[in-house]
This record gives structure tokens, sequence and C-alpha cells, in this order.
């Protein structure tokens, strides 16, 4: 079926060429995918065309690009990254295509996007629940890193996969044997409101700071597997104060939010590791929440103490980077560029 472009004037208002024109046509074996590969009144398509400046137009299992020769093949390999995807079971939002386009900047992730002989890209998390794959060239630097290093620092803005992918690492080496014990911490520190007294015993005062990590771990576990497992204590959830004193072997540990620490609990913290351990430190230098006086992020000192020493990586997310809705990005970049 032919599509018609999506506005009526398109023919007049296509983007100038700057670089030679190229004109490719797509050819897709599988076409059950392909009503959800366009999206509803080919949505997928026309959010392509606008991001990377091309005209698409499908014709059966046939799609035809036009436009600039290097956002032609832009293009072409992010409707082979969207087709492989599904043909993989994976779901297919906005989220995913925009990942596409802002992976396919890198010509040096052809394999990622197309995927690799036999339909699995070369770096993948698989949990009970689902494979997770890389959604922008950072979180492929991230993902190597977390199979690599002993000790890594991820920083970044909100919502680019940092404990995400951290938590999801560690529940897939629990499930294989790797590691005996998965502990995630966070300081508990409130954000910017003062939440006052908080009745109960000390695990029901302590969870709402430790929300978002049981999210990121039911994401990953079936609920059941979960429970049973923070009953016979190979899952780990507390707060930093009660890292003190323990050496953490055979253990996977992330520490969520490091960025609201003090220098003394960041040292408290690190010197926890143990043998056969990794260490994920994950948080946003520019989202401080510590109370005035207490002094300087203890996230900040520790990676400009420990940048290039031997087994620790240290990953930079940026605003691009972004994998929840497109418009979070968005803000993000708006209260950067304010505070800058």
């Amino acid at each position: 079926m032919a599509r018609k472009p999506h506005r009526a004037d398109e023919a007049h208002h296509r983007p100038e060429p700057q670089h030679r024109r190229a004109r490719v046509e797509v050819e897709f074996d599988e076409q059950t995918v392909l009503g959800t590969l366009f999206g509803q009144f080919d949505t997928n398509l026309v959010h392509i065309e606008n991001r990377l400046g091309v005209y698409i137009s499908a014709r059966g299992n046939r799609v035809l690009i036009e436009g600039p020769d290097d956002a032609v093949a832009r293009a072409r390999e992010v409707l082979k990254g969207m087709h492989q995807r599904l043909l993989s079971g994976q779901e297919l939002d906005s989220g995913a295509v925009e990942s596409l386009i802002a992976m396919s900047v890198e010509p040096t992730l052809e394999g990622i996007i197309t995927g690799a002989p036999g339909g699995a890209p070369p770096i993948m998390i698989r949990t009970r629940k689902k494979t997770i794959i890389p959604r922008s060239p950072t979180q492929i630097d991230y993902m190597k890193a977390l199979i690599s290093h002993d000790v890594i620092f991820a920083l970044g803005p909100a919502g680019t996969g940092k404990t995400y992918l951290a938590v999801a690492q560690a529940v897939a080496q629990l499930i294989s044997g790797s590691v005996q014990r998965l502990i995630l911490s966070r300081p508990a520190v409130e954000a910017g409101e003062r939440l006052g007294f908080l009745p109960g015993d000390m695990k029901e005062k302590v969870d709402p700071y430790l929300r978002p990590l049981y999210d990121a771990l039911y994401d990953c576990m079936p609920p059941e597997q979960v429970e049973r497992r923070i009953a016979s204590g190979e899952i780990e959830i507390a707060p930093i104060a009660f890292m003190r004193g323990r050496t953490l072997a055979d253990a996977f540990v992330i520490l969520d939010e490091a960025q609201n620490t003090t220098p003394a609990q960041m040292k408290m913290f690190l010197t926890r590791f143990g043998q056969n351990s990794r260490m994920v430190i994950c948080g946003d230098p520019k989202q401080v929440d510590l109370p005035g006086g207490v002094g300087a992020s203890g996230l900040n000192d520790a990676v400009q103490r420990l940048e290039g020493v031997e087994g620790i990586a240290t990953v930079r997310f940026k605003t691009a980077d972004v994998v929840r809705h497109p418009i979070v990005g968005r803000i993000v970049e708006a209260y950067e560029g304010k505070d800058a």
C-alpha cells in the first residue's frame, strides 16, 4: 500500500540537500510485523523523516528512502534495527525508535543496530523477565564496563539507565551463580523536601528511600522470586549506613543516588569491597541534595581521586542518552542550559 505524504504540502518542504542525494530501497522478508514497524498512520516513518531529514515511502514490503546520502544510510539502518527488534520479540515504542536513531550517528554501531548473525545483538543482559539491549551509545560502553571492571562509576542525568542496567546486570549474575548476593544501597537523604517523622519499624522507615531499587528489581525478576531472595538474604536493600564494618564478598553491590553521600561515607562504602565482587556507583553530580554545611559530595570527590585507577571505570551519560520519554531529555537539557 502506497503511503501518502504526512502533510499535503510536504513535497514543497523537504529539506534542502546539503550532501549528495541518495535513493535506497529496503525490502523486508517478514511482512507480519510491518504494521507495527511503520506505526499507526505511519507515525514511526514520519518520526524518522523529521529527525533525519529524509523522505520515506512504503509500498507492500518495500520502503523507499530518499535524501542526503548520510541521512539515507542512517534511516536504512534504523529501519533494519526496528525490523530486527520486532522479529526478536522486543517492543517497539517511541523511545526505542528514538534510541535507534541516536545510535545510528555512530558508524561503529552497525552490529548493534542491525543485529548479529542469528538475530541476537552482541551486547545484551538476560534476566528472568526480559532481554535488555543498549538504547544509546553510552549504554553500550556502560554495559561493557559492567562486565569488565571491578568498580564502575556511572554519572549523568535521570533517565539514562544508570541504575536500571546495573540492577539488570546484577540480577543476571545472581541467577547465573557468578555472585552469591545482590546488595542495593542508597543514602537516606530527602530530595529537597522535609518528610518529617516516618512511622513503623526500621524497614518501613527506610523503604521509601529505596523504592526505585525495588522497582528495578521487580522489572527484572518475578515478584515472588524477589521476595523469596530478600527473605533468604540473597538480595539485600539497605541504606548506606548499614554497610559500615562489613566486607562485601561474592556480591554485586550497587550504590544509587551516590551524589548524596559525604566523602567519608563514600570512602567507607568503597572500602567494603571484597573478593569476587563488583561495585557500581550511580549518581548525578548536578542533583546533590545534601543539606547545607555538610560539605562536598562524596561522589564528586571519589571520581576525582580514583579516575584512571586500574580496575575502575567511569562512564559519563549525557542528556542525549536519556531513554525515557523524549520530553524528559528536553526537560533535562532546558534545566542544564539555564543553570550553566
